[in-house]
């Protein structure tokens, strides 16, 4: 049980850390994906899971290296699982699945231009990113693997690069009012009052 456990944390660390590659892929091309007339996804989906494949390749010799076996591991991880499935189902609250989906990014016909700054995105820009995050700090607390905890470094480094491209893309559909609402409320670690 606890190897599968292992493996099935290593992978979904594997998935989550490449998150950020994939919108890497869309915001700084997003007016190019906007002037395709197919849909971007037949190129992007493809190629985000062939970044999962190679991301598995490198990071496979490592998936059994333990900087801790113990159960207490598994005590800090469930509430932070709970706290990401938390923010994930505060995040589609008043935010459309073509939101969620980046259609607004890649498609020059998504006419659905609407910032949300109530719910939740009051208190954090990027509730998603924060739910990631939860998810994989649990997985890295869960099983101490050195690769789980390798792998949410790297997303943190690459979520940072990727939320700047995005608070550029959305201050540019968004202009002010998106410039305002950066300046109150903090990108990923939430505002508790």
């Amino acid at each position: 049980m606890r190897a599968a456990l292992r493996i099935f944390g290593w992978l979904a660390c594997v998935v989550y850390s490449t998150i950020p590659l994939f919108w890497l892929m869309i915001h700084p091309f997003a007016e190019r994906w906007r002037a395709r007339r197919r849909s971007p996804y037949r190129v992007l989906l493809p190629a985000w899971i062939a970044i999962w494949a190679a991301m598995s390749l490198v990071t496979a010799r490592w998936r059994n290296f333990a900087l801790y076996r113990a159960d207490w591991g598994w005590g800090l991880a469930v509430p932070l699982f709970a706290l990401g499935l938390f923010i994930y189902s505060r995040s589609g609250k008043n935010f459309s699945a073509k939101q969620l989906g980046g259609l607004a990014e890649v498609h020059d016909s998504n006419r659905e231009q609407r910032l949300v700054t109530d719910g939740i995105r009051a208190r954090v820009r990027h509730p998603i990113y924060l739910a990631h995050l939860c998810e994989m700090l649990a997985w890295s607390v869960g099983t101490g693997l050195a690769v789980c905890w390798g792998l949410t470094a790297f997303a943190i480094v690459s979520g940072a690069m990727m939320i700047r491209m995005e608070d550029t893309e959305l201050e540019k559909r968004f202009g002010n009012t998106y410039r305002a609402y950066r300046n109150v409320v903090p990108s990923v670690i939430p505002r508790i009052k």
